[in-house]
């Protein structure tokens, strides 16, 4: 794959460095917004639906498989503009890419057993390891600098599959999963390209915009679902093009990002720092981890009357100052960088159980916007 290693400061965001950048986000909005309407009416006519259960909000069944769309708009868009290429890393990440969509849809169209789900992604992580894309330095994060082989492995299968499914679980109310993705991915796209990787930052902006366009559907109430067809490709592409900027920065002689590790948790905190809280609060009370309840951090919102409209806004503006003060931590020693996150996210979840107090406006109108 092209790597193209421009030395660019920070602010230099002259439009050139962006065009095909800016062409892929436009090409997946269009080629999106066009299929949703379309998919929507073959989702009715063969009664594809999401149905309510334990973990889901909505009460009433929501056509389903929005990823379609999503992933045809980021595949037009690329096959108009990505300079494909016959490297191990680009052949890898387009057939885990196939797979992981073929996965989504068959789980969105009859349910397939989490181990199997499970199973795949540790395999296509894998596949990204053995490409070359792999996590080899932790920049001093705990004392440590270099990883072995076998850990290096270890971690990205671990980080890659990890993201996957947070993506995956967050995904439980009308525009949040979207919302959060679309900001990642611009972010990733705007760093792509500012560390030189003009090509890796196509990627993000082709699937950001086939997000926007899906978004105007799934925004509260949501029209369409993008279920596991998009879920899945979306945590996947996500974790990919973190642990992409991760290395372009290790191995640039003048990074843009200096403490990358740091910045790219950032990226990703929400949904990350939410499954692994979830998990262990299940673990705690003696339930399996992947038992359905309703204890995310939306759900902390909407299970005191805030509606799903004020509570995607809420998480989405929390993502954006979160992505600004992950730039300003890579200033610091890593391990001070993670505290920092960590410590703000424990108290952002605690305050927001109590958020009804503060926000009382949030839940007005609730019933009229909300399938709930």
């Amino acid at each position: 794959m092209k790597n193209h290693l421009l030395q660019i400061n920070l602010f230099d965001l002259h439009l050139g460095n962006y065009k095909y950048g800016l062409l892929c986000l436009l090409s997946a909005f269009v080629v999106s917004l066009i299929l949703i309407p379309i998919i929507i009416r073959l989702i009715n006519k063969y009664n594809i639906y999401d149905m309510p259960n334990a973990r889901k909000e909505h009460a009433a069944p929501i056509p389903t498989m929005g990823g379609i769309a999503i992933v045809a708009g980021m595949f037009m868009a690329l096959l108009l503009w990505f300079p494909f290429a016959n490297s191990e890393m680009q052949i890898s990440f387009f057939f885990a890419v196939i797979i992981l969509f073929a996965l989504g849809m068959l789980d969105d169209l009859k349910d397939i057993s989490a181990t199997y789900k499970f199973v795949v992604q540790l395999a296509l992580a894998f596949l990204m390891a053995v490409a070359g894309l792999r996590i080899t330095s932790f920049e001093g994060l705990f004392g440590i600098y270099d990883l072995p082989v076998m850990a290096q492995y270890s971690f990205t299968v671990l980080t890659i599959v990890g993201i996957t499914n947070a993506f995956n679980l967050i995904d439980g109310i009308d525009g949040l999963a979207g919302g959060l993705g679309f900001m990642s991915l611009i972010t990733l796209g705007i760093f792509l390209t500012l560390s030189g990787d003009v090509n890796f930052a196509m990627l993000a902006f082709a699937l950001a915009g086939a997000l926007l366009g899906f978004l105007y559907f799934n925004m509260n109430p949501a029209k369409i679902f993008m279920g596991d067809t998009g879920s899945l490709v979306l945590g996947f592409v996500t974790a990919v093009l973190c642990l992409r900027l991760i290395a372009v920065n290790q191995m640039a002689i003048n990074p843009v990002l200096p403490k990358a590790t740091v910045f790219v948790l950032g990226i990703v905190l929400i949904p990350v720092f939410d499954t692994l809280r979830v998990f262990a609060t299940r673990i705690r009370n003696g339930q399996s981890p992947f038992a359905p309840d309703k204890t995310h951090i939306h759900h902390l919102l909407t299970n005191q009357g805030f509606s799903h409209g004020f509570t995607t806004r809420f998480i989405c503006f929390l993502h954006g100052f979160i992505l600004i003060e992950s730039y300003w931590l890579i200033h610091l020693r890593p391990v001070f960088g993670l505290a920092i996150l960590i410590c703000f996210m424990v108290l952002i979840t605690g305050a927001l159980k109590y958020a009804g107090l503060y926000f009382p406006q949030g839940k007005q109108e609730k019933q009229s916007t909300d399938f709930v």
